[in-house]
């Protein structure tokens, strides 16, 4: 019976559940001061949605159930998709941007994380404009929203999904061979990249170009600068133009700091049609937000929408600020009381929860000590009432005064 159980060991705790409701209400509201508005898809979907659009999810990691007409259906493994399509099969043309986000579970099976097919992701999808203004929005809202969280020290790296693929393009490879250069060129493997370079029929020049690709890291001019001795083509040009675009309003934004710029960041290359990017904080060695623009995505629905987007990883984000902040729990009121004062104390409680403080009931009979686990005692007990807080005591008549030299407290605290 026991090989049949799923790691507990990685359950969410109560301290990690009250961070993550916090997380997700940072970015809720964050995501709504940008002018977007929240949906939900459907926890189920048909596997024919997924399958027959490459270069998205990994079939494999699916989570696949029968229904009971036969029918094949997975637990959602992504978001992007079914918002597409319900935008996409709304209307044909977007001529305004739609602006939507989400916080969903999404259900997933992979090798790295055997026991955990459940994740939680937030994330803004917006449609209707392919701009450089649009793509440097999208990015400086990723990046107020790693501020909102607490983050000092973060990062996100921006690259284009064209740039590579055009230079892939005029090397004419096997997709066998495509795929293992683009796997050389994330790992930054540059030795392995030089002997499979060697071994292609390929001009010196094109090569070459390819095997500066990993190296393009860092400072945008800097790295513009050298990619415009690699463009061998006008479209790859044009490329470096659009990012130079989106970097100057970058910079009208104020968020320059917080960017660099990875031509050899090309994740999903025939999914992303342009600017990519990914954040990293700097206590967790994985992205914890990751997005690009998408514009032939709606196609699939027979619409022709672009849009630009990004998810984050909520439990990546719990696991990054777990160690650097504490819970904010808010004021944890207990009150004892003896049963001839039962209703006023029950009394007293309802009007301290009116007022949006989490409040626990006793009575002194089955009560035990707890003091250190709450900033306020209340105790209605022999004749008097009493409040207590640290070795502040202070005596009161009614549930008015009581609220009064609590909302008091809080203002010297």
């Amino acid at each position: 019976m026991q090989q049949y159980l799923l790691d507990s060991s990685k359950d969410t705790s109560v301290e990690d559940f009250q961070r993550r409701d916090e997380i997700i209400s940072i970015l809720k509201s964050r995501f709504s001061t940008y002018g977007y508005k929240q949906v939900r898809t459907t926890a189920f979907e048909y596997y024919d949605l997924y399958s027959t659009i490459t270069g998205t999810i990994n079939k494999d990691e699916m989570i696949k159930v029968v229904d009971s007409s036969g029918k094949v259906l997975v637990l959602r493994p992504d978001v992007t998709i079914p918002i597409t399509r319900m935008v996409a099969t709304g209307k044909r043309q977007v001529p305004d941007q739609s602006r939507l986000f989400y916080v969903q579970d999404v259900f997933r099976q992979t090798y790295e994380q055997i026991d955990r097919k459940e994740t939680t992701q937030a994330g803004i999808e917006c449609f209707g404009a392919n701009t450089p203004e649009t793509d440097a929005e999208i990015l400086a809202l990723a990046i107020h929203t790693l501020k909102d969280l607490g983050f000092d020290s973060f990062k996100l790296e921006v690259g284009h999904a064209g740039f590579f693929r055009e230079l892939v393009n005029e090397l004419n490879l096997s997709s066998g061979k495509t795929e293992q250069l683009q796997a050389l060129i994330q790992s930054k493997n540059l030795a392995e990249m030089e002997s499979l370079l060697a071994g292609l029929p390929v001009k010196k020049e094109l090569a070459d170009a390819v095997y500066e690709i990993p190296m393009l890291y860092g400072d945008p001019d800097n790295v513009l600068g050298k990619a415009d001795n690699l463009a061998v083509n006008e479209t790859m040009k044009q490329t470096l133009t659009n990012l130079r675009e989106v970097y100057k309003v970058l910079e009208a934004y104020g968020v320059e700091d917080y960017v660099v710029f990875d031509l050899g960041l090309i994740n999903n290359m025939n999914y992303y049609t342009g600017v990519i990017f990914q954040g990293f904080v700097a206590s967790l060695g994985k992205p914890v937000l990751m997005g690009g623009r998408y514009d032939r995505l709606a196609e699939e629905f027979g619409a022709s929408i672009p849009a630009i987007g990004f998810a984050c990883e909520v439990d990546s984000l719990l696991q990054a600020i777990t160690p650097q902040t504490e819970p904010e729990t808010g004021t944890e009121i207990v009150i004892y009381y003896d049963n001839a004062k039962q209703k006023y104390a029950l009394t007293a409680a309802g009007s301290l929860r009116t007022a949006g403080y989490p409040v626990i009931t006793s009575s002194l009979e089955n009560t035990e000590d707890c003091k250190a686990a709450f900033d306020y005692q209340v105790y209605f007990k022999d004749g008097k009432n009493l409040l207590v807080n640290g070795d502040t005591e202070n005596e009161f008549t009614n549930e008015e005064e009581l609220l009064s030299l609590i909302e008091e407290g809080m203002k010297n605290t």
